[in-house]
């Protein structure tokens, strides 16, 4: 069993979406996973930063993105948060290829990506509040 806990918060700007991604990985490799396992995180991870940095903060290098990450026993718990424009509607957001944003050359299926590599997320918006995504994985590799 082991139990770890970090928070991070960081400037809403592409640059630092590398940074997140990297920074939870070598958190979450403290329970050994797996490369696949890990792969699965860090691309969670990209998905959500960049989904709070596109689209809630709307590309415009402004507002801060919040980051906590949770070591149980076995699982990793990861909460990314913005203050940002927040969604319209959460449901139709996870529809896959639906992006609020048909200017950019984006494929909406960022909600879908951490659907399928995570075993849990948990969406939670209001319009003008931001945006609050809760990943979960299980690292079978952990004994």
């Amino acid at each position: 069993m082991y139990d770890n806990k970090i928070k991070i918060e960081f400037e809403g700007k592409s640059q630092n979406e590398g940074f997140a991604r990297v920074a939870i990985a070598a958190f979450a490799s403290q329970l050994d996973p797996t490369l696949d396992e890990l792969t699965d995180v860090k691309t969670a991870v990209s998905e959500a930063v960049t989904n709070s940095i596109i689209h809630g903060y709307e590309g415009k290098n402004e507002g801060i993105v919040f980051i906590e990450a949770e070591l149980l026993q076995n699982e990793i718990t990861i909460i990314i948060s913005d203050l940002g424009k927040g969604i319209k509607d959460v449901d139709k957001a996870r529809e896959p290829l639906y992006t609020s944003r048909p200017d950019l050359e984006r494929s909406g299926m960022g909600f879908t990506v951490m659907e399928t590599f995570m075993d849990s997320i948990e969406i939670t918006s209001a319009e003008g509040e931001g945006t609050r995504i809760i990943l979960k994985k299980k690292f079978n590799s952990v004994s």
